[in-house]
């Protein structure tokens, strides 16, 4: 069989090694990983120059905004910055304007993002009360639900444990995981409401309203409300040791639970607000350096499934106001998660068989997203390249993102990404995106199986 491109001189990372080898691809799928004389001959060649091929990143927690919050983010310029990122799947929350919570909702962001994404999308939708909407949207091709115990996002009541448990129920009958926000809302609306009071607008107020102590009884709520439950429940950006100590001790009595860290909670801390400010502010905050540490020995030990970017970009102006309280949280980090997680590895803090695991192998085995995440014959051809030797300083203002800031601003990293392949086409190469139309699928159940 002929193969349409070749990529060779290249180290290929497949089933748990790196080979010196090359990856044939046809059809934008992968047709064989193996040593250079027994690859195809081909229309193309890509020479790799002896970089290390990696199976593309899968981001599964991003806020790409687009249709009334285009201003913060589209879906163009939020695939854009994941492919520069070496990210070539992203997972979008449904936190948008209109909320996507039902079949027409989902069908409208689809119909968008499929005329113009360079990276793969899956969707996310909150919950209705209705089961047969809830089955609606999961044949429409929602990846997964998505619950806001901080916010109500949809109209599923998050104060009624029944509700929860009935919704949860539907997601585990359909296949479906559901990803959760942790905090509980109350804690935090007690003490920022006294907080407010005395006047107090600074990130230290926030911080203490948005305590670990919330983080972890919303955990413990959702754990006891699906004891009985099959559902598989992802928890989101997990911040605390406390929280995680509860999720480790349900995965072992049997529980289908599973969490993520993002890099801001491994890598940056509370005292960042002294030089930071409000580009730091997110949900939940970071936390304290023994904290930060707690995390990244939870890494380690494989206790966390999942590293994801919550890349959540707003404007400037909505990060730059003077009270606390009104600032929007979030912080973008499509562009920085993989150059972040390389530098780690070069000092020595974990290793290219734990990223790959924690953000391709993971994430497709989680989210269900089957020809994903791994560098084997018959899979998707997403692949992305880095050169672990390269020295580069991250520099926010020539971000994709529409978000140009970031608290790792002028940060110093070693590895980047240097080209991305999405199913099978060169839409990223040396930090331009050259992809000019379409290069990226919706991903759905149905198309990921």
């Amino acid at each position: 069989m002929r193969a349409d491109t070749v990529l060779h001189n290249a180290k290929v990372y497949t089933k748990g090694e790196v080979l010196d080898a090359g990856i044939a691809i046809k059809n934008g799928r992968i047709i064989e990983v193996a040593k250079e004389a027994h690859l195809p001959v081909a229309e193309d060649y890509i020479d790799l120059n002896g970089c290390l091929a990696l199976p593309g990143l899968i981001d599964v927690h991003v806020h790409l905004r687009d249709q009334l919050q285009a201003y913060k983010e589209d879906f163009r310029t939020g695939t854009a910055a994941a492919v520069v990122g070496g990210i070539t799947s992203v997972l979008d929350m449904p936190n948008n304007q209109p909320i996507t919570m039902d079949s027409s909702s989902l069908r409208e962001r689809i119909l968008l993002a499929q005329q113009v994404v360079v990276a793969n999308v899956g969707f996310y939708s909150a919950f209705s009360q209705k089961t047969d909407e809830i089955e609606e949207v999961a044949r429409e091709g929602a990846i997964a639900f998505k619950v806001y115990l901080t916010s109500q996002v949809g109209d599923l009541d998050i104060d009624d444990d029944e509700a929860l448990l009935h919704a949860f129920n539907a997601a585990s009958r359909l296949g479906v995981p559901v990803a959760v926000h942790a905090e509980d809302r109350k804690i935090i609306k007690s003490i920022a409401d006294h907080e407010q009071t005395l006047g107090h607008e600074t990130s230290d107020a926030y911080q203490k309203a948005h305590t670990p102590e919330a983080e972890t009884k919303a955990v413990a709520r959702i754990l006891r409300i699906t004891r009985n439950s099959s559902a598989h429940i992802h928890f989101c950006h997990i911040s605390s040791s406390q929280a995680l100590t509860l999720i480790q001790k349900a995965a072992k009595s049997g529980s289908r639970v599973s969490c993520e860290v993002t890099p801001h909670h491994l890598l940056l801390t509370s005292q960042g607000f002294k030089q930071q400010g409000n580009l730091l502010l997110t949900d939940p905050p970071v936390r304290s350096r023994k904290t930060m540490i707690e995390l990244w020995e939870a890494v380690k030990a494989r206790q966390i499934d999942i590293i994801a970017s919550d890349h959540a970009p707003h404007s400037i102006d909505e990060k730059m106001v003077d009270s606390v309280w009104n600032v929007k949280p979030g912080i973008p980090g499509l562009e920085t998660l993989l150059p972040l997680l390389l530098t780690k590895v070069n000092e020595g803090w974990f290793s290219v068989n734990d990223v790959v695991r924690l953000t391709a192998e993971n994430p497709a085995k989680i989210f269900h997203l089957n020809q994903n995440g791994f560098l084997r014959k018959d899979y998707d051809a997403n692949i992305t390249v880095v050169d672990m030797r390269r020295k580069s300083k991250i520099d926010a203002s020539h971000f994709y993102s529409k978000a140009k800031y970031s608290p790792f601003d002028k940060w110093d990293v070693k590895g980047v990404p240097i080209k991305t392949f999405v199913n099978g086409k060169l839409v990223m190469d040396e930090g331009e995106v050259i992809a000019k139309g379409v290069a990226g699928k919706i991903l759905s159940p149905a198309n990921s199986n």
